[in-house]
């Protein structure tokens, strides 16, 4: 007997009912209101560093970060005095206390900013920061705060990176370091800096990967709906900047 082959309506029938009956692709996973890693005694404070001129996101990207944590770290403001510090672009931001009062710190953070021009001829922050850097386990900056690491004579002999925009300044502030041009940012024993402003915030969730683990960096990038480049060597600006 003669085979009947499907007619082309058959098929197209055929394949709407195998559609229908497919199972369901498996929905993404919810992000957990609970961290995935417990909190752990004692608690970390992290103190960010103020001076007028300060940029904005180089200070609150990092901050923002670590806030997600605030089960496990405190944060605060210093200044060489407290009270309103102003930014590059005018708002200002409140310190908490000032370099003389400052507790122990479990990290300490240095932004950027024009600001950072004027104070790295102000023998007096200087040594406030190396002070505060001397007795703090991990020194992270953002931008050309490592500007101020190194002419605080912190960053010699040591890897360091900076804006790319600004890395003949920068680098200027230190001929003893070893500036690597094509970073996000760069960890070298208790020190970690970082490429200009959004670089920041990238930096400071690989810093919570080094203190917590990566599936804790993970979690805060994603409750902050935050796109983390997790690549320290992924670079493109510094081509964008010549170098």
């Amino acid at each position: 007997m003669r085979e009947t082959l499907p007619s082309r309506r058959d098929l197209l029938v055929a394949s709407a009912l195998l559609t229908v009956a497919a199972p369901p692709a498996q929905a993404a996973s919810r992000i957990s209101r609970e961290p995935p890693v417990p909190p752990e005694a004692p608690r970390k404070t992290l103190g960010m560093v103020l001076f007028d001129g300060f940029e904005l996101l180089d200070v609150f990207g990092p901050l923002e970060m670590f806030a997600m944590l605030n089960d496990r770290v405190d944060t605060l403001l210093i200044a060489e005095k407290a009270g309103p510090v102003k930014s590059r672009t005018g708002p200002a931001a409140m310190a908490d206390v000032a370099f003389a009062d400052a507790p122990k710190l479990d990290i300490v953070m240095i932004p950027g900013g024009s600001g950072t021009r004027r104070e790295v001829g102000n023998p007096a922050f200087l040594q406030a920061i190396k002070n505060l850097a001397d007795a703090t386990p991990q020194v992270a900056s953002i931008c050309t705060g490592s500007g101020l690491l190194a002419k605080a004579g912190l960053l010699d002999g040591v890897k360091a990176t900076s804006n790319k925009m600004a890395w003949d300044w920068a680098t200027a502030q230190g001929a003893q370091v070893h500036w690597v041009p094509h970073a996000r940012w760069v960890e070298d024993g208790k020190y970690t800096t970082s490429s200009g402003v959004s670089a920041g915030t990238d930096m400071a969730l690989g810093l919570i990967a080094k203190l917590y683990g990566k599936a804790m960096a993970q979690w805060v990038a994603d409750r902050a709906e935050y796109r983390w480049n997790d690549d320290p060597t992924d670079d493109p600006f510094a081509a964008l900047s010549g170098l």
